[in-house]
């Protein structure tokens, strides 16, 4: 399976790297690091995730308080949103 990232998920994933920075060296190549391994997971085991409806899945990061919101489109694993899991529930639903 191919991983894909909305865009949207992209500038989440960036602007969540680029605070972690900010709030101690390497803390956002920490979280860069895991959501790859995450990704790699999911493309091999994509219904590992928490079923939320019929076709999205959510999978959280081990050491960090966001969650991958994803869904598997044929070949691809589509990756809607890096969400913090406290904040704005379903605000990516719409992402297609």
């Amino acid at each position: 399976m191919k991983p894909e990232f909305h865009p949207a998920a992209e500038g989440e994933l960036a602007a969540a790297v680029e605070v972690g920075e900010a709030r101690a060296s390497g803390l956002g190549a920490e979280l860069l690091h895991e959501v790859r391994r995450v990704v790699a997971l999911l493309c091999e085991l994509a219904d590992i995730g928490e079923l939320l409806d019929a076709h999205h899945r959510r999978f959280p990061l081990k050491r960090f308080p966001f969650a991958l919101m994803y869904r598997v489109d044929g070949s691809r694993l589509l990756i809607l949103a890096i969400a913090h899991r406290r904040q704005r529930p379903g605000y990516w639903r719409e992402r297609r």
